[in-house]
């Protein structure tokens, strides 16, 4: 049985981790490389070696009530969407309501982790840190590994011929911060995920020309969904989520591209997607189609070459000036302090069971959060993934034999396509709420709806037709939330709060059903 476990980063998943690890009697002991709780949302003016990088205009692309924690609802008063700073100032709140930050060594940076010499029967590791230049040594029962995704910049120069000759500035999108780096220039920018097209349309407020080039296309939808709710709220519930996987995929693909289209019609675009059948990336933005309409932005092939101060597109004889390329082509996943007999990153994925644990690991005290691009809100995700692992650490819960393990994860990385349900180009991708509903299984919290229906049947329709917010995951089971209920009821009412500014008589205005 784990007792103290070593925690990697101050982020989303550490915040999650430590308080899993308190929940369930560990003794957590948090390892942040800066001064302050950290992760995506806490915004610098430099980028600083070794953590995320934002832009100053970052804003969350789920909404409020699915991306808070299980039980810790976001302020009634924050936006809908929210600014990192916001995002930012409900991790503290979250920090110091549940008291973690006297878990958290901060300004210290791990920089090994490897098995003790006794490993095979106790499991536990040996943790290299360095604070202030001194490196000491500490072993731990459990490692719980929380660095995420986006730390190491992938920049694929090869790809791109001519850009060691090219006359103008390129850097990868984790470099940027704000638009007045584009003043007067003409803008190229390689990508078409969420960072590609924000930094695009941003780019238009001051730039001369601005250009986005793609080898693929996305799915391109706004926030704001039908009636004006929040996308996630409309799209992630459990009715729209049985019939999605209830139907046979190319019928599924081409029913959400239906409804993707009554907003933008993507093929007059130029972002349509070719296999309707597979799921790729989804970009949330309202403002990109009407840039595009009005020629701020425009749509480019991929790029052939670069030639001096000039780029040629593929299908394109004639060169465009472009004084300034912005590579946003995502970042690689690595696990320096590891050896790679413990992990091994290969085609952007690890092997690890339900993307959490080494399968082959002879004892279960190495837990991955985080590692894995969910189609909806990471952090009750992560705090899922905490609480089940927690359990494991502790002895309450336990892992498949290895070879049931091992089948499992040689199946996700073939990839292959259902036939029923959503189909990802990734394998780190997934439906939300059916791997929520996985990990919760395991742990004893998925909600029933069928017993609810006997015993709360008000409620039981709230969390079937409705959004599928992380509160129901604090019903029943262990850690079980008294104020689960409530949350899940009066979601509606803290989501539109803060936009009722102004007082209106709704007394003849249709009110959607789905509150």
């Amino acid at each position: 049985m784990a007792k103290r476990v070593a925690i990697v980063g101050a982020g989303v998943s550490g915040l999650a981790s430590i308080k899993c690890c308190l929940e369930e009697g560990l003794e957590p002991t948090c390892f942040e490389r800066t001064s302050d709780i950290r992760g995506v949302w806490r915004y610098t003016e430099h980028v600083e070696e070794g953590r995320p990088s934002m832009y100053k205009s970052l804003v969350s692309n789920t909404c409020k009530e699915m991306s808070a924690f299980t039980d810790f609802p976001f302020p009634e008063d924050f936006p809908v969407f929210l600014p990192h700073a916001k995002f930012l100032e409900y991790l503290r709140l979250y920090t110091k309501h549940f008291n973690l930050w006297k878990y958290i060594q901060f300004q210290t940076t791990v920089i090994s982790i490897k098995k003790c010499p006794d490993f095979l029967t106790s499991g536990q590791w040996d943790v290299i840190t360095e604070t202030n230049g001194k490196q000491k040594s500490a072993v731990f029962d459990a490692v719980m590994v929380c660095v995420g995704l986006v730390t190491e910049p992938s920049l694929p120069l090869n790809s791109f011929p001519g850009i060691d000759k090219f006359n103008g500035q390129y850097f990868h999108s984790r470099d940027y911060k704000t638009p007045e780096v584009f003043a007067g220039k003409n803008v190229l920018v390689i990508g078409m995920g969420n960072s590609a097209v924000e930094i695009a349309v941003e780019a238009t407020r001051t730039a001369k020309k601005v250009m986005f080039s793609t080898n693929k296309s996305a799915r391109v939808m706004s926030r704001v969904f039908d009636n004006g709710y929040p996308w996630d709220m409309v799209f992630l519930t459990r009715f729209l989520t049985f019939i999605r996987n209830f139907l046979p995929a190319h019928v599924t693909g081409w029913l959400i591209i239906l409804r993707e289209n009554q907003q933008l019609n993507r093929a007059n675009y130029g972002v349509v997607q070719k296999d309707r059948s597979v799921m790729g990336d989804i970009v949330l933005n309202e403002e990109l189609p009407g840039y595009i309409f009005n020629g701020k932005v425009s749509v480019r092939p991929s790029v052939k070459k670069f030639k001096g101060n000039a780029v040629m597109f593929k299908d394109s004889q004639e060169a465009e000036e472009v004084d300034i390329v912005v590579f946003a082509t995502g970042y690689k996943p690595s696990f320096p302090f590891f050896d790679e007999s413990i992990i091994k990153v290969e085609n952007k994925h690890a092997s690890l069971y339900k993307y959490i644990f080494p399968p082959r690991l002879e004892k279960p005290t190495l837990a991955i959060i985080g590692f894995l691009k969910p189609f909806g809100a990471v952090m009750p995700l992560v705090e899922t993934q905490a609480r089940w692992v927690t359990r494991i650490f502790n002895g309450l819960c336990k892992l498949p034999p290895v070879n049931k393990m091992l089948k499992e994860v040689n199946e996700k990385k073939k990839n292959k396509s259902n036939w029923f349900g959503y189909n990802f180009d990734e394998v780190l991708k997934m439906d939300w709420l059916v791997y929520m509903d996985e990990v919760a299984s395991l742990i004893g919290v998925k909600p029933s709806v069928r017993a609810l229906l006997r015993s709360d049947p008000k409620l039981a329709l709230k969390i079937f037709f409705g959004p599928c917010s992380p509160y129901q995951y604090r019903l029943v089971g262990p850690g079980k939330w008294d104020g689960a209920r409530n949350a899940i009821m009066s979601q509606w009412e803290r989501t539109l709060k803060p936009m009722r500014t102004r007082v209106v008589d709704t007394s003849t205005t249709f009110v959607s059903n789905l509150q």
